[in-house]
């Protein structure tokens, strides 16, 4: 029986607008009457995952930072930061690409440099990075680095700021598209299906005990680490090729659609 359901949050489990589906707190009442938990696994901040779930901030488990750290009733229960002289050094790969915005993803905050804090990206900004401070120099930043981001607001991240930051660091960390619009760079060892195989030891749970959902290329390792690993309808093809089950689109509520596939099939 499946006793956790990771679920990615953009394009996956929140609609083009970014609202839950219909319905959500009713499906975790049920996941709940059953002992499931849920947990939220993604690339925003963990202090945006509680903005949009704050009433299940002690009871849901959340992967934010894509892997990078966990929180499971309000606690740490891991982390893997990374060495901040090479965080600096990503950060500085950005500095000519004037267009693109940098974020230094610490453990307390997220930062960007006074010279990016402008209205063009403050509102994709505040929807993955609810704590977000400007500071004059990334040397500044007194926090543990997690994660170093960067927003291309053309949409072209494939094109711009990926393959320079994959050629310089690739060999020593892990550069992954996010969207889109954002390129990450966390650490060689630490994606969004280590942390649920950690969660998996910490909570005594099996592969086949574990459900997933997502949509994009940083969903893949997730999908490899569970049995029942779901493609939305809209994801990249690419991600589709290491799910075993297909769900709806996120605007049609895959998630869910999912979810009570699961709960039919008496496996929930």
């Amino acid at each position: 029986m499946i006793k956790i359901i990771f679920s990615d949050m953009d394009g996956t489990l929140l609609d083009e607008n970014s609202n839950l589906p219909p319905g959500f707190d009713e499906m975790i009442a049920d996941l709940k009457s059953r002992n499931v938990i849920f947990a939220p696994a993604s690339g925003r901040q963990y202090y945006s995952l509680l903005g949009t779930f704050e009433k299940y901030k002690d009871e849901f488990l959340f992967v934010a930072e894509n892997g990078t750290i966990a929180f499971h009733k309000g606690k740490e229960i891991f982390s893997s930061p990374m060495p901040r002289q090479i965080a600096l050094d990503i950060l500085e790969t950005g500095e000519p690409f004037k267009n693109i915005l940098r974020v230094f993803c610490g453990k307390k905050n997220a930062y960007v440099l006074k010279s990016q804090d402008k209205p063009e990206y403050q509102k994709e900004l505040d929807k993955y990075f609810t704590h977000n401070e400007a500071v004059e120099k990334f040397d500044e930043v007194n926090d543990e680095p997690l994660k170093m981001s960067f927003f291309d607001p053309t949409g072209k991240s494939a094109e711009s700021i990926y393959p320079i930051l994959k050629k310089r660091f690739g060999d020593i960390m892990q550069v992954v598209l996010a969207s889109d619009y954002w390129t990450d760079v966390i650490n060689a060892n630490i994606n969004k299906g280590v942390a649920v195989q950690n969660i998996q030891k910490i909570l005594g749970l099996k592969p086949e005990e574990c459900a997933a959902f997502g949509d994009y290329l940083n969903d893949a390792q997730m999908m490899q680490a569970v049995k029942y690993s779901f493609a939305m309808a809209n994801a990249h093809p690419d991600l589709k090729k290491f799910a075993n089950y297909e769900t709806v689109s996120n605007a049609d509520h895959g998630v869910l659609v999912g979810i009570k596939k699961l709960i039919s099939e008496g496996l929930i």
